[in-house]
C-alpha cells in the first residue's frame, strides 16, 4: 500500500476512543488519515471484540465532554437525541463519600450517561463523516518501518486477518500509537536501538462486576445516578447509573483483592454490603437485562515517555498506550481527548509534531494533574504500596477535611467536583477564603457531634458570611486534581 500514497498520511494504530479523537485533530493537518484496528469499527452497536472494558461503564468528565464537543461541535446533543440521559456531576448524582452523601449542587458540569459503545458508536460515526478518514478494519499491526538509519518512522506493518493475508506496509508521515495498555510501542523502541521507556505502576488490585437492569420503580428522585465511592475502611464501592436503552448500569468494584462475585446472588450480596443501602433498595425492584460481567485491573500504568532522551520522529503515543489511570476515577476517556488537543496544538503546516515537545506538554498539561490525584487517593488505602511523603500526607488529610465539609455545603462540593471533572486547575481549593470554608464548615460539623445539629446550627448565621469563598475558576481549559 505504501507505493500507492499521495500527499500527506497519518496513521493511527487503534480504533478506540483515544484513537478516533486523534483522528479528528489529525483530519484537519493531513490529506489522508487511516485507522487501523483488530476488530470490526463500522456499523458496530454493541461492544467490541478486542475492548473488554466496553462491557463496563466509561464515564466522560465534564472536562472530556467539554474537549469533545469542541472537536465535534453538537455531539452532546446528538447523544442526548439518542436516549442518553443527563445532568449535573455535582448537582443530580448521589455522591457519598466515608457513608455520607454530599450536599448536591448545580456547578455547570454537564454528565454524558452513555454507555461505552453508545459514546464510541457516536464518536467514530463523526470521525467516518470526515472525507479524508477511512478504516483499516480487522488488521494486526506487526511492526513500524524506518528510515535506514531508524531516527525516523515512516510507516507500520500490518496483515489482514484473513486466512492466506501476507504482510503489508502503509507509508506515513505520522503515526500515532493509540493501541492501549498492551501497545508494543516500548518494544519496538528497543528492537529499534532506543532505550526502554520507564514505566511507573501501582499495584491496586481492582476488580469490579457490570451487569444492566431494568427499574420495575425510581429509587433516584431525580438524581441520575447513586456513586457510594469506596474508602479505607470499606474498600468497596459502586455507580449506579441511568443509561441509554432505558437502562440502569451498575459497576460495582473493590480494591486489593476484595472483588465482587459473578454469580446472581452473590452479587447480591454484595451490593448489600456497601456503605449505603440506597443500591441494593433499589435493585429488589429491578430485572436484569444480562449476566454479570467480571473485569480485574491489577496495577495503574504510566510510561514515561517525557523522559526519553532519543525518540524516532514520525511516532507518537496517546491515551492509555501513555497512561492507564485508576478507572475507578473515569479519567481515561477525558485524558485521551485532552491528549488529542495536545496533538492538534503541535500540528504544524508542512511538519510534523516534535515528538519531545509533545510529549513534555502531554506530561505537564493533561496526565501530571489528575495522576497526583490518583496517586493521592490510591495511597489512602493501606495496602496499596507507594512513598507516603509528607505532601501527600497533607493532600490526603485535606481532601478529607473537603470530602467532610462538602457534606453540610453545596459550594464546596460543586468545588470540590468541578476539580474531579477535570475543570478547574488544582490550586483552585487552595484560596484562603475556599479553606476557610472547609474549616468553618468542620468545625460545625464537630461541634454537632458532641452537641448535636441544633447547637451547630444556631452558631452557622454568625460566622458563615466571613467564611464565603470566591467563586471558583470557570475556564474550561484548565485542569485541577483532588
Amino acid at each position: 500500500m505504501s507505493g500507492d500514497k499521495t500527499g500527506t498520511r497519518a496513521v493511527v494504530l487503534g480504533g478506540s476512543i483515544a484513537g478516533l479523537f486523534a483522528a479528528r485533530v489529525l483530519a484537519d493537518a493531513y490529506d489522508e488519515v487511516l485507522i487501523v484496528d483488530r476488530d470490526v469499527l463500522t456499523g458496530v452497536d454493541g461492544p467490541r471484540k478486542n475492548c473488554p472494558q466496553s462491557r463496563h461503564i466509561n464515564g466522560l468528565l465534564a472536562r472530556g465532554q467539554l474537549a469533545m464537543e469542541e472537536m465535534f461541535p453538537g455531539i452532546t446533543e446528538e447523544l442526548f437525541a439518542d436516549g442518553v440521559p443527563t445532568g449535573d456531576l455535582a448537582g443530580h448524582v448521589r455522591w457519598y463519600f466515608n457513608g455520607k452523601r454530599l450536599k448536591p449542587e448545580v456547578a455547570g458540569l454537564t454528565c454524558v450517561a452513555a454507555s461505552r459503545p453508545m459514546l464510541e458508536k457516536h464518536i467514530r460515526q463523526r470521525t467516518a463523516a470526515l472525507s479524508n478518514v477511512a478504516f483499516f478494519e480487522e488488521h494486526d499491526i506487526l511492526g513500524l518501518v524506518t528510515t535506514a538509519d531508524r531516527t525516523k518512522v515512516t510507516g507500520v506493518r500490518v496483515q489482514s486477518l484473513a486466512a492466506g493475508s501476507t504482510e503489508e506496509t502503509i507509508g506515513a508521515d505520522l503515526v500515532v500509537d493509540a493501541t492501549g495498555r498492551g501497545s508494543r510501542t516500548p518494544v519496538w523502541l528497543e528492537e529499534l536501538g532506543y532505550p526502554r521507556v520507564v514505566e511507573e505502576r501501582k499495584k491496586i488490585g481492582l476488580g469490579y462486576v457490570t451487569q444492566h437492569y431494568k427499574l420495575l420503580e425510581d429509587p433516584y428522585h431525580g438524581d441520575l445516578s447513586i456513586n457510594p465511592v469506596a474508602s479505607p475502611e470499606l474498600p468497596r464501592g459502586a455507580i449506579f447509573t441511568k443509561t441509554d436503552g432505558d437502562r440502569v448500569e451498575l459497576t460495582t468494584y473493590g480494591l486489593l483483592g476484595d472483588h465482587p462475585p459473578i454469580d446472581q446472588e452473590g452479587l447480591y450480596a454484595w451490593v448489600k454490603s456497601l456503605a449505603v443501602p440506597d443500591i441494593y433498595d433499589a435493585l429488589q425492584h429491578a430485572e436484569p437485562l444480562d449476566e454479570p460481567v467480571a473485569f480485574r485491573f491489577p496495577t495503574t500504568l504510566r510510561r514515561r515517555y517525557e523522559d526519553m532522551p532519543r525518540f524516532p520522529e514520525g511516532l507518537l503515543v496517546t491515551g492509555d498506550a501513555v497512561t492507564t489511570f485508576n478507572p475507578v476515577y473515569a479519567q481515561g476517556m477525558t485524558a485521551a481527548a485532552l491528549g488529542a488537543l495536545t496533538i492538534r496544538d503541535h500540528l504544524h503546516t508542512g511538519a510534523a509534531p516534535i515528538p519531545a515537545d509533545f510529549f513534555r506538554d502531554l506530561a505537564r498539561d493533561v496526565i501530571d494533574p489528575p495522576w497526583e490525584m490518583t496517586n493521592t487517593v490510591d495511597l489512602t488505602f493501606p495496602g496499596v504500596q507507594g512513598e507516603r511523603t509528607p505532601q501527600v500526607k497533607a493532600a490526603q488529610t485535606f481532601l478529607k477535611l473537603v470530602q467532610t465539609a462538602a457534606t453540610r455545603d453545596g459550594k464546596i462540593t460543586a468545588a470540590y467536583m468541578r476539580g474531579a471533572g477535570l475543570v478547574d486547575k488544582p490550586d483552585a481549593m487552595m484560596r484562603p477564603a475556599f479553606i476557610a470554608r472547609v474549616l468553618w464548615n468542620v468545625a460545625r460539623d464537630a461541634v454537632e457531634k458532641f452537641t448535636g445539629p441544633a447547637a451547630g446550627a444556631a452558631r452557622t448565621p454568625q460566622a458563615a458570611p466571613a467564611a464565603q469563598p470566591a467563586a471558583p475558576s470557570r475556564s474550561a481549559d484548565e485542569l485541577v486534581s483532588h
